[in-house]
């Protein structure tokens, strides 16, 4: 029997959290619940999109609405590994050397078009996103918790970027579009901003250093056996696709697990169930595929090949049903 778990106070977190927010991003409420479901897992976000649909402001009126601190960090081809990282310089009237953090050491960093980075400045961030410390000098200092990157980039401009590799991918946790808004959304928005923008006056509705707790909490929310089962038939169903070179890796099961979880609990439940799974897997593990030249000729993609995986995966409900 599954230990009760009370969820309450993730609900009413996300759910202070998201209405503020919306007041920035309109008509975009589960964008904004997936940003803190990867928060809720120690997790990273890689937003996707064209210019101009509030990836930056979704960011800012986030981490605003939690208190956190916040920095944006604006990727070109000269930015260097020390300009993320921090750099050592030297005091003549302490005649020693340092440590300048960078803007690395936030809570929540907006890693802006981070493909027009190098691959040399985008391997700085790694250390910082996994192991949550930063490397310099040869000393290790640790980030502040909680410490969330928000990376963007435009998916449809390629003259002078730098695609992340597999590697760097697989380090989101996520992975998603913010999509253009709804005609009465649109509206709305025009007459937010006839006169100041709403993210400049939004103000703080939780305290951030409740997410320590409740990340603690999301981890109880249960996961049956016949979901686990169902977790693992859909990542080896990416592994065994015939579009495939590679399917999603142990990581993408382990993220998907885990933001089953969060989803449960921010809807209110102590417990995952199947269309938990259906929600998050394309934004879990998508990022993850790598898909075949052949099939991406024939118009493939890492999204359909995940659509597909999902309606063919059965799940035997067992004692779910």
């Amino acid at each position: 029997m599954a230990t009760t778990v009370d969820v309450a106070p993730v609900t009413r977190f996300v759910e202070r959290v998201t209405s503020n927010v919306e007041r920035v991003i309109v008509g975009k409420r589960r964008q904004i619940e997936y940003v803190l479901v990867a928060m809720l897992c120690h997790g990273h976000v890689l937003i996707e999109d064209v210019p101009g649909t509030g990836k930056t402001m979704l960011a800012r009126a986030a981490s605003a609405s939690m208190g956190l601190s916040f920095k944006r960090l604006q990727c070109t081809p000269d930015l260097l590994p020390n300009d993320v990282t921090g750099v050592s310089v030297y005091n003549q009237n302490s005649g020693a050397f340092e440590f300048q953090p960078g803007p690395v050491f936030v809570n929540v960093l907006l890693v802006d078009e981070i493909n027009r980075a190098t691959p040399r400045t985008q391997a700085a961030l790694l250390e910082a996103m996994q192991e949550r410390q930063v490397t310099a000098d040869g000393v290790t200092r640790p980030l502040p918790s909680p410490f969330l990157v928000l990376a963007t980039q435009n998916p449809v401009e390629f003259e002078g970027t730098f695609p992340l590799p597999e590697a760097q991918l697989d380090r989101f946790l996520l992975r998603m579009p913010i999509g253009y808004p709804e005609e009465e959304g649109e509206i709305t928005m025009l007459r937010n901003l006839r006169k100041r923008h709403p993210v400049e006056t939004i103000g703080q509705v939780v305290e951030g250093a409740e997410l320590a707790v409740l990340q603690d909490v999301v981890t109880d929310v249960h996961v049956d056996e016949t979901l686990e089962r169902y977790i693992m038939s859909i990542v080896r169903a990416t592994r065994a696709h015939p579009d495939a070179v590679v399917g999603a890796s142990p990581r993408g099961s382990l993220a998907l697990y885990k933001t089953s979880q969060a989803l449960a609990a921010l809807r209110g439940r102590d417990y995952v169930v199947p269309d938990d799974v259906k929600e998050m897997a394309p934004l879990a593990l998508c990022h993850r595929l790598i898909i075949r030249p052949e099939s991406q000729l024939r118009g493939r993609d890492a999204r359909s090949v995940v659509r597909e995986v999902l309606q063919q995966t059965d799940l035997d409900l067992g004692d779910l049903g």
